[in-house]
């Protein structure tokens, strides 16, 4: 595996040697102090910004260096998923003694990025965030932040620190190439416009890899909206079908949530799932499960990725990973295919 080589934090006396000042101007620039000029503030905190340097808004607040916090970020606050695996991740934690502190990021790489630097400002023991993608320079402060950072929910190729999840690409391939052996073969997928930062884009070309591993056409392609796909987008697209393609045999969407969209439109046009459109989603949402018909798919178990990460952190805050443990940098949790009703049991004939 290839990790990226850590480095070392940038201090004030970095910076002040940078600006060309003392660290006591730095100081006072960070503190907008009036006795720094303008000029000089602008300065220095464009050469902060260049050099990703974190100042640490608790130095002389406490007496000892543990804050007793881990930081974490999720992308939704209304995803169920996330819920269950922020609950699964504090209530572990929490044993502990230590708190969670949660930040959203909404789904951008930029809200992410300061809220990462914000978050590090107050020196939490531990990081924990969804892998999107970072910017450039949230990879630059999570290396530089001397402690544990964990990705979750992927298992990206150059992990920052520690990941704990899946390869949603192999995930999704593994659904394709069952959706294939029941014999649909006009698959379409479903997804959002604008996924190239996020696991979407991971289960797309898991999409894509399965179709041409078996000599099929993977161009069916349904791009609609923006992160996260909601009901109401799989609705649309659903009522509208015909129109993206119309010799469609089955619809994978990028999550349950579309899935049930497409589903619901497709059952009011009197298109019946799964004989003439089979439908599956990704995330065993509870809506996947009672829906009519049940709707396959990928399934995923957020409280096991809150726990494995929160005892993952627990031991390395307590040194309790041994030289073996330390070298391996990914947790991974289990995922399963779950065949429902809305697509076919057995391949036709």
């Amino acid at each position: 595996m290839n990790q990226r080589g850590k480095s070392n934090p940038i201090t004030m006396k970095d910076v002040a040697k940078a600006a060309g000042v003392s660290r006591m101007t730095v100081s006072r620039a960070l503190r907008k102090d009036s006795s720094v000029s303008d000029a000089t503030r602008k300065r220095i905190l464009d050469i902060v910004h260049e050099m990703n340097y974190v100042p640490d808004q608790m130095a002389g607040s406490l007496s000892t260096k543990r804050s007793g916090f881990v930081a974490t970020l999720v992308p939704s606050l209304n995803n169920v998923h996330y819920a269950k695996m922020v609950q699964a991740l504090t209530e572990t934690i929490e044993t502990t003694g230590m708190q969670i502190l949660l930040g959203h990021t909404d789904y951008s790489t930029i809200r992410e990025e300061n809220l990462v630097e914000s978050m590090l400002k107050r020196r939490p023991e531990a990081i924990a965030l969804p892998f999107d993608g970072h910017t450039q320079r949230t990879i630059k402060l999570l290396e530089q932040a001397q402690i544990p950072v964990l990705e979750l929910w992927e298992t990206p190729p150059e992990p920052i620190g520690y990941t704990v999840g899946f390869s949603n690409k192999q995930a999704s391939y593994d659904m394709t190439e069952k959706l294939i052996q029941l014999g649909y073969k006009r698959i379409a997928f479903l997804c959002e416009t604008n996924d190239e930062w996020t696991r979407g884009a991971a289960r797309r070309h898991g999409f894509s890899k399965a179709m041409e591993d078996a000599g099929l056409s993977a161009h069916r392609m349904i791009r609609f909206g923006k992160p996260p796909m909601s009901i109401k987008d799989g609705y649309y697209i659903g009522m509208n079908l015909k129109q993206y393609y119309d010799d469609i045999d089955c619809v994978f969407c990028v999550s349950d949530s579309p899935a049930f969209g497409v589903l619901t439109a497709l059952r009011e046009q009197s298109i019946q799932v799964p004989n003439d459109v089979g439908v599956a989603g990704f995330g065993n949402f509870e809506v996947s499960r009672y829906a009519i018909p049940s709707i396959t798919t990928v399934k995923v178990d957020p409280a096991e990725v809150g726990r494995v990460a929160a005892g993952l952190i627990i031991r390395l805050l307590n040194d309790e990973e041994n030289s073996s443990e330390k070298e391996q940098k990914k947790y991974c949790v289990e995922v399963s295919l779950s065949m429902r009703d809305s697509t076919r049991r057995v391949q036709l004939k």
